[in-house]
């Protein structure tokens, strides 16, 4: 037991020895889980998909991968914010206590366990079941002779006119590496043309090289051989260094700090000053180093300090140093056999019999699950939108939306068409930034007003509104979602889209844009919780309702499936509703930060988390109000940064059929016994099993069963 592990022990111990609730503190470090470590946790259920045989193969490897991107992810924003706090001097405490260096400390010893354990599965169980499948990954011992000679024909026509090796010397210093970017290191012997002894030299992999290849069926020996692109350059090295004996080549790689600062009291022009920044974050602060762990120690220690990184930032590997690129495998080879089995997705009757948008939104509210529901309604609300001569405006935020974006297409069509088209565009979208400025600027060029929303706050509310006229005056359509609108995540994220021509909810949105698109003062709104100002107060005092429901011997319970929960006043208020009696079922996917379990505090409270073949996106809150229940959907997780940072929206969804039918679709994943993983009161997630004789449920199939057509 480490001395974290000891102190959250100890913690347990003063938690549990309070017996009368009013005594306890609900701020004490004891009752909370750091967020950072929480997150870790996620990133490892996700790597645990790769050893779960109930997923087809293919999918197992790319949860395998999924892991290293999201590591990646981890490294660029959350260590490197954590090594930044410690350079400069800004560190903070978050509710558990603990200090960036101790954080730190936890991160390196976690994250080299989880890695290590990432290369075993793959190594030992992933590539083998793979072999036994006829897909091989080809070692080049292992190359036939025809092989050889086709791999040595493709680097010379594909891989050497574009790779630049550099030899190290003093006019030819270490070379500024691009993050993530593969490269390696090579040990040479000899003398060059102009008489230069080095001894090292780098080889970058240009990034629009294949890091796999797939040998021809004319000389693969199985099913699919396929070929690293490491693998090659290992085994042909020396052509990039004419005359000059090549004694090693390893590979590595070096993450960087990915994450963008913008100083808004610097700031005149949001996008221009984005531009400038993207650039940089490329060549951020090193926070990492991967390296192939046959690579000799003076060679280590010489790239450590290129980078000034030590030891604990070392990550010793034994296969390709970027996992994530080994998502190429399911393009690369046709085995439906071993991958989840396609479904189409579903609609619902009122939709299928109706393909006027307006007049079947006018019927009822329609509401969406993707991807077991079809996105393309969505669209086509747009697409009919720019189409209708009755339909003088449209707004719309957009975040993530996609390079070839639907949406943005009927948008742009729409501008195009006379129709006044407002879009807030969120250029902070992480990762997303400079398609999103692509994206403004087509948007412009074709006549819309383009915004970026409000400095300081990113603009993360899914909204459309479409304002057409119609006998009675104008009429406004809106469109709520949980999700972005990404045709492409709509088919991988499960999310709702709420569609509605309800005239209060209508001029809700109406004045939310209002606020993103001009200034004024907070507008009165009636229906809808929207972040800053009234997301989190009214969540708090949603679930205090339960809690003095509870207290005076009324029925309180709490449903709530959304992706992080961080807030420590959200996180208070679920306490005292706990303390009050009230049964608290949270479905949090990732991040957790309330502990469950812990006597006089928590004992009502459970904690899910459902990893499977979707992302689980949907933010969904339900409160049982004596039997008049209320529920919510929302772009908003229970975090800091959204409810208090960020312009969010929550949306009652009030007809009584919705109402039960959502209900229905969370108590899926309240029941699911084999994708389901609940958090213990130490921190620990147990994975569900079904009991002896019992039926397997799995919240996704269900729903597949139940919306899609399979």
């Amino acid at each position: 037991m480490n001395q974290t592990e000891k102190s959250i022990a100890a913690d347990n111990v003063a938690v549990a020895e309070v017996s009368a609730p009013q005594e306890i503190d609900l701020a004490a470090h004891a009752l909370y889980f750091n967020r950072e470590l929480s997150h870790l946790q996620f990133n490892y259920r996700v790597l645990k998909q790769a050893l779960d045989e109930h997923h087809p193969l293919l999918n197992r490897l790319m949860f395998c991968c999924i892991f290293s991107s999201n590591m990646d992810e981890f490294f660029e924003i959350r260590v490197a914010g954590l090594r930044h706090q410690i350079k400069y001097g800004r560190e903070t405490v978050g509710p558990d206590g603990m200090t960036p260096q101790q954080l730190l400390a936890e991160v390196d010893r976690v994250t080299h366990s989880f890695v290590e354990e990432q290369y075993q599965i793959l190594n030992d169980v992933l590539i083998p079941e793979l072999e036994e499948e006829g897909i091989s990954f080809l070692r080049r011992r292992d190359w036939t002779v025809e092989q050889a000679d086709w791999i040595a024909n493709y680097f010379e026509n594909e891989i050497l006119p574009v790779i630049n090796p550099i030899g190290l010397d003093p006019s030819h210093p270490f070379p500024r590496l691009v993050n993530k970017s593969l490269n390696f290191i090579v040990e040479l012997d000899g003398k060059d043309a102009f008489g230069r002894e080095t001894g090292l030299a780098i080889v970058p992999a240009p990034r629009s090289l294949p890091r796999l290849v797939r040998l021809p069926d004319e000389v693969a020996t199985g099913n699919d051989n396929l070929v690293f692109l490491s693998s090659m350059i290992h085994a042909h090295a020396d052509q990039l260094f004419p005359g000059m004996e090549v004694k090693g080549c390893y590979q590595f790689r070096v993450t960087r700090n990915a994450d963008l600062v913008l100083e808004n009291d610097d700031m005149e022009d949001l996008a221009a000053t984005l531009r400038g920044e993207l650039l940089s974050r490329r060549f951020g602060d090193a926070v990492r180093l991967e390296v192939a762990d046959n690579c000799p120690e003076e060679l280590v220690r010489f790239l450590l300090d290129q980078y000034s990184l030590t030891d604990r930032e070392l990550y010793r590997v034994h296969g390709p140093v970027n996992l994530t690129r080994m998502m190429a495998v399911s393009r690369l080879v046709s085995r439906p056999a071993l991958s989840y089995p396609v479904f189409t997705q579903g609609l619902p009757k009122q939709l299928k019999n109706n393909k006027d948008l307006f007049s079947a939104i006018k019927q009822k509210d329609i509401l969406l699950l993707h991807p077991y529901q079809s996105f393309t309604p969505v669209a086509d609300l747009l697409r009919q939108a720019a189409k209708d001569p009755n339909v003088v405006a449209i707004k719309q935020t957009l975040y993530r939306t996609g390079a070839d974006s639907e949406i943005v297409a009927a948008l742009v069509d729409a501008a195009r068409r006379g129709k006044e088209v407002t879009v807030v565009i969120e250029l902070r979208a992480r990762f997303d930034e400079a398609e999103n400025l692509e994206l403004a600027s087509r948007l412009q060029e074709a006549g819309g007003v383009v915004v970026y929303g409000v400095v300081g706050y990113k603009t993360h509310a899914k909204m459309i509104l479409i304002v057409r006229r119609e006998e009675k005056g104008f009429r406004h359509y809106v469109h709520l979602g949980t999700g972005n609108y990404h045709a492409g995540n709509a088919r991988l994220y499960t999310d709702y889209s709420f569609m509605s021509c309800d005239e209060a909810l209508g001029k809700d949105v109406h004045k939310i844009f209002q606020q993103l698109t001009g200034m004024g003062k907070v507008l009165k709104i009636k229906k809808l919780f929207h972040a800053p100002f009234t997301l989190h107060g009214r969540i708090i005092s949603l679930i205090e309702r339960e809690a003095n429901h509870a207290r005076n011997g009324r029925q309180g319970y709490i449903l709530v499936k959304i992706n992080s929960l961080t807030e420590p006043k959200v996180i208070q208020a679920l306490y005292r509703a706990s303390q009050a009696g009230v049964k608290v079922d949270l479905i949090v996917r990732g991040t957790c930060c309330l502990r469950p379990g812990v006597p006089g505090v928590s004992e009502n409270i459970r904690v899910k988390s459902i990893i499977g073949r979707f992302l689980e996106h949907t933010r969904v809150y339900y409160f049982g109000n004596d039997g008049q229940a209320e529920i919510y959907g929302a772009s908003a997780d229970w975090m800091v940064r959204n409810l208090l940072s960020r312009v969010e929206v929550c949306f009652p969804i009030e007809d009584p059929g919705l109402i039960a039918r959502v209900k229905e679709e969370i108590d899926y994943y309240l029941r699911d016994n084999c994708q389901s993983w609940e958090l213990q009161p130490d921190g620990d997630y147990l994975k569900a099993e079904p009991a002896e004789g019992e039926e397997r449920l799995s919240a996704q199939q269900k729903l597949l069963e139940t919306l899609a057509v399979v």
